[in-house]
């Protein structure tokens, strides 16, 4: 008998659309929630995607990627084609045009890789990336505030002058101070809990537009 969690998951609305849609994950409804609110992904052609398996996001940002080359051909900001990275330390499945790369987003060796690939010219970062949560929400929020620190330590060095960054964050004690420091790297900052977020999860997701030189 599957466990009641396993049950209600199964039932629930998103994951029976996930899977009549060809998402690989109910995750995929947040990114796509939130680009229609921030419109995140306007002329974004280079996109890295920290925390990507199974690789619902990946799969948004490759049709999202593949419109722009068509939507954006004028002189301001064009691109013949686009460059999408996912990094986990999980296995993900492979997806056409899209590289992986299987490591911990916290090791040091990734910037060298990033550097290879997109020579900081990066468009947008995205992550979905979370801890491996204990139970003690306290403890999960400060452990995921400093995975955080470290994916604005990435975009610090890898997303280009007026990139986008988004990632997930969890509501807690440390918050204030993690959006404060969020916007002394950004023009513009926003929070945002998407409809798909199930009500009782304290995650939110934290947008910069516009990073500051």
């Amino acid at each position: 008998m599957l466990p009641n969690r396993q049950i209600n998951h199964k039932r629930d609305f998103h994951y029976k659309q996930a899977k009549k849609e060809g998402y690989r994950a109910r995750s995929a409804y947040k990114l796509i929630d939130i680009q229609k609110r921030y419109n995140i992904f306007k002329r974004a052609f280079y996109i890295l995607d920290l925390g990507c398996a199974p690789g619902s996001w990946l799969q948004v940002a490759k049709t999202i990627a593949e419109n722009n080359l068509i939507k954006y051909n004028d002189l301001h900001y064009h691109r013949d084609h686009y460059k999408i990275l996912g990094v986990d330390t999980k296995n993900v499945f492979p997806i056409e045009n899209i590289q992986t790369l299987k490591t911990d987003l916290t090791n040091p060796e990734i910037n060298a890789k990033i550097k290879s690939i997109f020579q900081n010219k990066l468009d947008l970062i995205l992550s979905d990336a979370s801890i491996n949560k204990s139970g003690n929400k306290f403890s999960d929020h400060l452990r995921q505030n400093k995975l955080c620190y470290s994916i604005m330590e990435i975009a610090k060095h890898h997303l280009k002058f007026k990139g986008i960054l988004l990632m997930k964050a969890f509501q807690g004690i440390d918050f204030v101070d993690l959006v404060r420091n969020f916007k002394n790297e950004f023009k513009i900052s926003k929070t945002y809990k998407p409809q798909s977020s199930k009500k009782k999860s304290n995650e939110i997701y934290i947008i910069g537009i516009q990073k500051k030189n």
